[in-house]
């Protein structure tokens, strides 16, 4: 089939440009498949130290595989997540792939050691049980989430880590009858799941008619290159606001799992929790998540450099101000790809592909309920094997 009759070869075919860097096409296809084997050997791992643990008193270890568990998931929202920060940089060639996500695993680890208090707010959600079924409470959210992110990776739809891991912990709260803290869940959570990408949407779009009024008499060729040169400093503010966002969470569960052995308060975050969510985030982003890069950089619109810049500027500011101002939790995925829908719908509604918008919707309205499906179903079957 030609590629006029064919919207995939045609797209597949503009990919294929000359030049050292691998087209996105290819580089879907070397998508990292091997991380399918994290969730089993994840449940079983759970579910061995849940038999094991409850019998024998072995907390410390089972504290220990808990961090390794938030750390895998730590590790699955950067390549999941690297499309948020890069994929409008890439698909307009203001960078180059290898260059693009270098570029954000260094900023994700910045913007990881900037603060905390969105992981304080992770922490309350829920209150577990203490000791080791606490600990299982925590393991069951977390594997909800991972389960999630790997679902909607492999499809490409960029849905939420961030509420998938909240998901996760709610529904393993649910199903093991702790304490759930619905209103900082509804007010840290839920309302800004909402009103983040109507803000995206309408600020996106407000500073892209700004953008073309200013530059309404510009060569166009002489403003695409000079907005090249901004969407670099706009995707590295994006990573930045991911790595201050998305760290913080897996922080969160961390310092969860802590206050439930007794080893922390919840009042801070150690140091160690700290460096070693940056690590996992930047190595996650670093091994890329180009089927969801595809998806935002080019099927939900054709970009160009100045709405790729408003974009990322736009969705930037938001994650900043909810983290340091709200401390909520907001989704990057969200807020960035609402934020691509508004800068797009300037040239013409139409020219947002709403087809695919309205996939990637499907998936944020089902990813707290899977997660927290998911994440009550391993609840129980650990607790059917070790309590």
């Amino acid at each position: 089939m030609s590629a006029v009759g064919n919207p995939e070869a045609a797209l597949a075919a503009k990919e294929a440009e000359p030049g050292s860097e691998p087209s996105l096409a290819e580089q879907v296809r070397r998508g990292p498949h091997r991380f399918w084997l994290l969730l089993p050997v994840g449940v079983v791992a759970v579910m061995l130290a849940g038999a094991l643990g409850l019998r024998q008193d072995a907390q410390t270890a089972v504290l220990m595989l808990v961090v390794a568990v938030a750390l895998i998931f730590d590790y699955t929202n950067g390549f999941h997540d690297a499309a948020n920060a890069i994929a409008t940089s890439v698909s307009t060639r203001a960078l180059t792939p290898r260059a693009a996500l270098l570029m954000a695993a260094v900023m994700n680890m910045v913007g990881a050691l900037l603060g905390v208090e969105v992981a304080k707010t992770v922490s309350e959600v829920i209150t577990p049980p203490s000791g080791l079924h606490g600990l299982t409470v925590v393991a069951a959210g977390v594997l909800g989430a991972i389960t999630w992110n790997l679902i909607t990776w492999y499809f490409g739809l960029p849905s939420s880590s961030s509420h998938a891991l909240i998901g996760g912990v709610v529904g393993a709260g649910l199903a093991s009858a702790s304490s759930v803290n619905w209103s900082s869940v509804v007010d840290k959570v839920a309302v800004p799941m909402v009103v983040s990408p109507v803000v995206g949407f309408c600020l996106a779009y407000l500073v892209m008619v700004a953008i073309l009024w200013i530059f309404r008499r510009a060569h166009p060729s002489r403003v695409g290159r000079r907005f090249r040169v901004a969407q670099s400093l706009s995707a590295a503010s994006m990573a930045l606001g991911h790595g201050l966002q998305d760290a913080q969470k897996t922080m969160g569960i961390i310092v969860l799992a802590l206050v439930t052995t007794g080893h922390s308060t919840g009042d801070t975050v150690p140091l160690w929790v700290i460096v070693s969510c940056a690590g996992a985030l930047s190595l996650g982003t670093y091994a890329g998540g180009w089927r969801i890069m595809r998806t935002l950089g080019r099927r939900v619109i054709e970009l160009d450099p100045p709405k790729g810049f408003a974009a990322e500027a736009t969705a930037s500011m938001i994650l900043y101000a909810t983290a340091y101002v709200w401390h909520a939790p907001i989704s990057t995925t969200h807020t960035i790809t609402s934020s691509i829908m508004g800068a797009g719908a300037t040239k013409r509604l139409s020219a947002v592909r709403w087809g695919v918008a309205g996939n990637i919707v499907t998936a944020w309205v089902l990813t707290m309920p899977m997660a927290a499906a998911v994440a009550a179903v391993v609840y129980w079957i650990v607790h059917f094997f070790g309590a």
